[in-house]
């Protein structure tokens, strides 16, 4: 799965719960909010004055990852 700017937190996260960490990462720890639930990657980035780019790209390293030993 690609994830995109255009997806739903809450999507991403309850797909890959280890993305979490890298919400966090990148500043943004309100994943449990209720803007959460109906905000884009990009929106919630806006709001909290994040390169949604760079957050979008180490969501997808955690996901290949996670795919990648979910193959093993």
């Amino acid at each position: 799965m690609q994830i995109t700017k255009d997806m739903s937190i809450t999507e991403v996260v309850s797909k890959y719960p280890q993305t979490a960490r890298v919400f966090m990462e990148h500043g943004m720890g309100c994943l449990g909010c209720a803007a959460a639930q109906f905000e884009s990657i990009a929106q919630g980035a806006a709001v909290h004055g994040i390169d949604v780019d760079a957050l979008v790209a180490d969501l997808n390293k955690m996901v290949e990852k996670i795919e990648k030993s979910a193959e093993s």
